[in-house]
């Protein structure tokens, strides 16, 4: 006890010291005193300055004098060793201090009293060179804190001050270091640059820089860093051209790399590196670059054969591959892309606060405050859209409470056929091919030349017509087989381009199928390995005719059945019956009914066929060191070696009219199919190809999803894609992230299904520009490029590849109608209506799930129109597929007969708009409408012509607030690409003001903290949720959101996105997986008994519920609601620049189970909620 007295009084006599001589100092500058006392008092400061940090903290503390004190007193003092000894204290405090420390000297008017200083120094002959060392050395630490310095700088004269010192004084190392320094600083304002270069600096820079040399290197390096932020100004960049110094430059480079063997020097290779890349930021400097033979220099000096293994460059090279900032997007914030350095501040300050100047600030606009919008009169027009709340159910049987099981009912869907014949002498078969007659001759050996199976035809509505009109085949094919030699070649041509007049009709089963294929058509008698271990998931609940593909028809392991059968037959595997949502021959129909820009004649096999997750686990891909900077390089030899590159067009959108070449080792592409985007490929090697997207329609940018299908593949060749035209910063394919893979002859052989494929991934920045147009206005903006290898196992194959697991308008067309045809009627209120049609004219659906009420009683009907509503919607960014998945596994597990979704739908009413933008998805954008908008930014103003599914949307919101109906919650399904697991972002007040460096406790808003409970909970039944990814921030940005505009504007507590990763989780069951469509409809699922067990939160009483559980949501949010750290938002990466450990959350603390000992309530676990423990079933876990 006596120590810590000790202890306390010690440092209450060092902060009375400091205060006291502070005040003495002040008393010195109002009296005027003699320069010695000032001198005495200044060298005590100086001294305790020196060695006490105690004392820097307090003299730039909040609401200290100290630092206004000091610079009174350099200001008025006329005294040189005064003077002296305040900069010294000036230096002591910035160095130690980091920017914060920096800039609180800036915030007391510190830039303009030094600079003046500066000036009035500059008046000697000659200048005092102590006191233009410290002058200069405190003015490069702060000038960077301040924004006006380069003006202030240039209005007071200081620039040619600082740059003639450095002219007369070449020699003196000590005193042109630190005007270097601030040169560069100078340099950061283009003016000054300008300035400066007309003035000399450019050639003064070259008198510094200089061949390898032990000496000075420090002094090189400063020059090196001032060169390169002067050249970044044309004019400058331009002088340099002019006087030759570009080759300069490679020579002195070339020197420093051929002598620094222990790499000791990597900052001055690096600087003149830097000179060099703001040299040929310019036409002219690029000209001169190539001519100086600059590539073949960097590439020549950029290859290590062998990296040590120990020293800077072994450590360089062990750590992970650094990537440039992102933006996150949260809600899909893709119209802004900042790309800003940001100064490196302190970490372990305290003092310093997180910032975001995209958060709302004002209260009055955080405040949520409901805006009718329209007149009920304009809103009555929903009425028909809420049947529900008016049906009195009279005509209704609903009599029987029984479960009907899910099955579908009616007729029973028609078979996947592929259609076979037997083998003739003369063998021929008619086909249609894009519409072309094709004649060609088959050599004995099954050599041909034929073009491989892309996408099926079909055949689309003539728009002067109401019915369908079928072209008929307009060539025969010949073809002489003698042989099964590439047997697996002519099955896949058996389905090439199967047009809708040839496909099998169940209601005419006499109608002749005139299909010929030269293939021997087997007895399949055996039962097959990979149909005994995949068959008994592949299209389930009906008959799948292969056309003894089996056994024979995709590369077949044993060939002891091959005895031949002249007559028409098909194989069939039997599978067992089970509820499918996937009909080909339903969806066929519908492709009819879709309507395209491009109008579409043909259907995509994965599309067609149908996917069901692969029955094995897809780990995150491991990224082998290196493989970034090896392709970069075989980039860079490109252009070293130009003969080498091939550079053939091999498939252009845009000219219609170009033949594709018919060499047989060049892949074939295609990607005119519904959701299909790849516009350009050029071969560039023999088995390398540049793909090029297409943006958005009537937009030139949003270059990110990708579907298109490769041929003609030969297999053990490693193939290597790069989509050249990417736009964002940074991607997850750079963390373990593939692309997707779906291989006709795999789903022939019984495996249907889409998987993650290709090596050597990397997503980095390439050398070609956007333009200024395509890049919002800004200059000097660059593409990115996707790269992968793959090896493709089959020859010949037909193999599709995509961003994320497609889902087409067509496939939720068919999901929705085998729903509706399964449910049953007696027990599920289901309804499927148009909300509105689109620019193309597709319909909107909408679609009401709940629960049939008991009978037609009064208080049955009574319960039923009460339930709460429950909003839901998808889809809005067509690139965002998941999203599609995600519902499905809603969708699907609403319908179900599990019991505890029967509770959810008695529980509520489901308005579901599952795909918002309709025209986007069938038309392969990312990102946008038709119209070549971001409809996610349309919810504020929503234009009932450009958008009609946001205007309808938000109208059906409007009108259930006007109803007093307004939903319990609304969630919007995204996907998110540069971030991993699933996680929510809501609106809160207090955790906005508390991000704009506010004390949110202390302010007068008072607000439920209900919006964090449906994330808490989803957090412990969801594996893939991540609650610390979660934020509840509202952006500038994001005001015109679904989100915070339901929030806003409706006056919807709990409106959340949902955002699902495209990559995989880093936390959970599934760490270190990625995501597939299981898991994705999992977590749709899973949202659903969150749902419920929000339910049984927000209306306990209805559960019987003890009372003092009443207010037990918000306790229990408010008790771990202890915001200490930044929640994720706009300007945060989603993965750290180095290592991956980085704390997202709003809540650094642990969070603590809290358990409820009491009963809480009657509820039966499904299958769904994983076979939770009893212990686990019997208490609540909301932290």
């Amino acid at each position: 006890m006596s120590k810590l007295k000790v202890v306390s009084e010690k440092s209450l006599a060092n902060n009375s010291r400091i205060v006291g001589l502070l005040a003495q100092l002040e008393k010195i500058n109002t009296e005027s005193a003699e320069s010695d006392t000032a001198r005495y008092v200044t060298s005590k400061i100086l001294h305790l300055a020196q060695s006490q940090e105690k004392t820097r903290r307090e003299m730039t503390a909040k609401g200290s004098t100290g630092m206004e004190v000091l610079l009174t007193t350099l200001e008025n003092t006329k005294d040189l060793q005064t003077t002296l000894n305040i900069l010294n204290i000036l230096v002591e405090l910035v160095s130690a201090g980091g920017g914060r420390r920096a800039s609180f000297l800036v915030g007391k008017g510190g830039s303009q009293i030094l600079l003046q200083l500066l000036v009035n120094a500059s008046k000697e002959s000659p200048p005092h060179e102590e006191l233009m060392v410290q002058i200069h050395s405190i003015l490069a630490k702060i000038g960077p804190k301040d924004k006006k310095f380069g003006v202030k700088a240039r209005i007071n004269g200081a620039l040619n001050i600082t740059l003639n010192l450095v002219k007369q004084n070449l020699q003196n190392h000590r005193l042109v270091l630190p005007c270097l320094q601030l040169l560069r600083v100078y340099s950061a304002n283009s003016v000054n640059s300008v300035s400066l270069g007309k003035n000399g600096v450019v050639e003064l820079m070259f008198k510094i820089i200089g061949p390898f040399s032990k000496k000075n290197s420090s002094l090189m390096k400063v020059a090196l860093d001032t060169l390169a932020a002067l050249l970044k100004s044309k004019t400058n960049a331009r002088r340099a051209v002019d006087r030759g110094y570009v080759q300069v430059l490679l020579t002195i480079y070339i020197d420093w790399h051929r002598h620094d063997n222990r790499h000791r020097n990597m900052l001055i290779r690096k600087g003149i590196l830097q000179s060099l890349k703001s040299v040929t930021n310019i036409k002219l400097g690029r000209k001169a670059f190539i001519d100086a033979n600059g590539m073949k220099v960097l590439y020549n000096t950029s290859q290590l054969p062998v990296v040590p293994v120990t020293g800077p460059v072994a450590q360089l090279y062990n750590l992970p591959p650094e990537v440039d900032d992102v933006v996150d997007e949260s809600d899909d914030n893709d119209d802004i892309d900042l790309e800003a350095e940001t100064e490196n501040e302190n970490e372990d300050d305290p003092d310093e606060n997180f910032k975001n100047d995209d958060i709302e600030t004002d209260i009055n606009k955080l405040k949520p405050q409901q805006e009718p919008g329209r007149t009920i009169e304009e809103l009555k027009m929903y009425e028909h859209l809420f049947p529900e709340l008016v049906d009195d159910f009279q005509g209704y049987d609903l009599i029987s409470r029984e479960p009907k099981p899910f099955v579908f009912e009616g007729k029973v869907r028609g078979p996947i056929v592929v259609p076979t014949a037997g083998e003739e002498a003369s063998g021929s078969s008619g086909s249609s091919r894009r519409g072309a007659a094709v004649q060609e001759n088959v050599s004995p050996r099954g050599e041909e030349g034929d073009r491989k199976p892309a996408s099926m035809d079909v055949a689309k509505e003539d728009t002067k017509d109401s019915g369908r009109t079928l072209q008929p085949p307009l060539g025969d094919e010949s073809r002489t087989v003698s042989s099964t030699h590439g047997l697996n070649n002519d099955i896949v041509k058996a389905l090439d381009r199967i047009t809708l007049q040839n496909m099998p009709s169940p209601a005419a089963p006499g109608v002749k199928k005139d299909y010929n294929l030269p293939l021997t058509v087997l007895t399949c008698t055996k039962v097959c390995p990979h149909v005994a271990t995949c068959g008994n998931v592949l299209f389930e609940g009906r008959t799948v005719q292969f056309g003894k593909l089996c056994c024979a028809g995709v590369e077949t392991e044993d060939d002891e059945d091959t005895e031949s059968n002249s007559s028409v037959e098909q194989a069939s595997v039997e599978l067992p019956d089970g509820p499918t949502l996937h009909d080909s021959d339903l969806y066929i129909e519908i492709v009819k009914n879709t309507k395209s820009v491009p109008e579409y004649s043909e259907v995509a096999y994965p599309d067609y066929f149908g996917h069901i997750p692969p029955p094995f686990k897809e780990p995150i891909l491991e990224r082998p060191y290196g493989v970034q900077r090896t392709k970069i390089a075989q980039d860079i030899e490109r252009l070293i070696h130009q003969s080498d590159i091939i550079d053939r067009v091999v498939y252009d959108l845009d000219n219609p009219n170009y033949t594709v070449p018919e060499e047989g080792d060049i892949l074939k592409f295609n990607s005119k199919f519904e959701s299909g985007n790849l516009r350009k490929v050029i071969q560039i090697r023999k088995n390398e190809y540049d793909l090029i997207l297409n943006s958005d329609i009537n937009s030139n940018h949003y270059h990110q999803w990708f579907y298109f299908e490769v041929s003609g593949m030969r297999p053990g060749v490693a193939y290597r894609f790069n989509i050249i035209n990417c736009e964002k910063s940074n991607s997850q394919f750079n963390y373990g992230m593939q692309p997707l893979m779906y291989s006709v002859q795999e789903a022939l052989n019984a495996r249907p299904w889409w998987i993650r494929m290709g090596t050597d991934i990397c997503y980095y920045k390439n050398h070609f520009s956007r333009s200024s147009v395509a890049a919002g206005g800004q200059k000097g903006k660059s593409y990115y490029t996707i790269t992968f290898t793959v090896n493709f196992p089959h020859k010949d194959d037909v193999c599709y590849f995509a961003y994320h697991y497609p889902y087409t308008y067509s496939t939720l067309q068919m999901h929705l109608q085998k729903l509706e045809a399964a449910h049953n009627p007696q027990q599920i209120y289901f309804r499927k209506d148009v909300l509105c049609e689109t620019l193309s004219g597709n319909s909107c659906p909408l679609v009401t799930i709940t629960a049939m009420p008991e009978s037609n009683y009064y208080e049955h009907i009574c319960q039923f129109r009460n339930r709460p509503y429950i909003f839901l919607s998808a889809r809005v960014h067509p690139g965002e597929t998941n999203a599609s998945w995600v519902m499905k596994g809603t969708l699907e597990y609403l319908m179900s007969n599990n019991p505890t979704a029967q509770s959810l739908r008695e529980s509520y009413i489901f308005k579901i708009v599952p795909m918002l933008n309709p025209d986007g998805v069938i038309n392969g954008n990312h990102r946008c409408s038709l119209s070549g908008e971001d409809l996610n930014r349309q919810w504020q103003s929503p234009n009932p012509d450009l958008h009609p599914t946001i205007y309808h949307a938000k109208g059906l919101l409007q009108y259930l607030a006007a109803v007093k109906r307004l939903p319990l919650v609304y969630c919007d399904y995204h996907g998110h690409s540069r971030k991993k697991n699933v996680f929510m972002y809501g609106c809160s007040i207090k955790e906005t003001v508390w991000h704009t460096n506010e004390n949110a406790s202390s302010c007068d808003v008072v607000e439920d903290m209900g919006y964090r409970t449906l994330p808490k909970i989803l957090s412990h039944i969801a594996p893939a949720f991540c609650m610390s990814s979660c934020s509840f921030v509202v952006e500038k940005s994001k005001e015109s959101t679904a989100r915070v505009v339901v929030w806003r504007e409706i006056g919807v507590q709990r409106s959340y996105t949902m955002e699902s990763t495209l990559c995989g989780c880093d936390q959970g069951k599934y760490k270190g997986l990625q995501i597939g469509t299981r898991e994705l409809e999992e977590m749709g699922a899973k949202f659903c008994v969150g749902l419920l067990r929000l339910k049984r939160l927000t209306s306990p009483l209805e559960y019987n519920l003890p009372s003092s559980l009443l207010d037990f949501e918000n306790d229990l949010i408010e008790s771990s609601c202890k915001v200490t750290s930044p929640t994720t938002y706009v300007l945060d990466e989603d993965e750290p620049r180095f290592l991956e450990e980085v704390d997202y959350s709003a809540e650094s603390n642990d969070e603590l189970d809290i358990e409820l000992t009491e009963n809480v309530g009657d509820y039966e676990p499904s299958a769904h909620e994983e076979a939770l423990s009893d212990s686990e079933l019997s208490r609540t876990h909301l932290p």
